[in-house]
């Protein structure tokens, strides 16, 4: 086997095409929404980590449970990267009526492509915040929000940083 691209071969590079049934994708007891996402700082280094918060809020009736997902998307890319990528998630038990305050770390690594060689490249990337995919048309009753932030400096091997 010579070509070892995942083009075609896994929904993350099926281009336009939705699976049936896409990661954390499921049903609840309760309604959820989110609000307040919070990307710290919106332009950083190369190198850097990136924070994030995001509060998510039970707004139903019973007490349950959330995957909290966060996808990276990148902007423009040297190599073919996927739509997006899964970069964290958490499960996280709310009482019905009641809000947390989640904070997450997006790790410069996870950034990386592969162009014979892991490396970080400047740019522009938007970051999801959710319960399920981003447009995902079969719908769970979650929502996604997004934000943008920037990368600066010159594209690096991931082993110099």
């Amino acid at each position: 086997m010579e070509n070892y691209t995942m083009e075609g071969r896994t929904y993350r590079y099926y281009g336009q095409e939705d699976p049936l049934y896409p990661f954390g994708y499921g049903l609840s007891y309760t309604t959820f929404r989110y609000r307040d996402l919070v990307l710290s700082p919106p332009v950083l280094p190369i190198c850097a980590n990136l924070s994030v918060s995001v509060v998510l809020e039970n707004t139903g009736l019973r007490d349950s449970e959330e995957v909290v997902q966060l996808y990276l998307r990148w902007e423009q890319s040297s190599v073919p990267v996927p739509r997006w990528q899964l970069v964290a998630f958490r499960r996280v038990a709310v009482l019905a009526g009641r809000e947390v305050k989640l904070f997450f770390q997006v790790l410069a690594e996870q950034r990386a492509v592969w162009a014979q060689d892991w490396r970080l490249e400047p740019g522009t990337f938007t970051l999801f915040a959710g319960g399920q995919q981003p447009g995902q048309k079969t719908r769970a009753p979650s929502e996604v929000l997004s934000a943008r932030f920037s990368v600066t400096g010159t594209a690096r091997p991931l082993r110099t940083c």
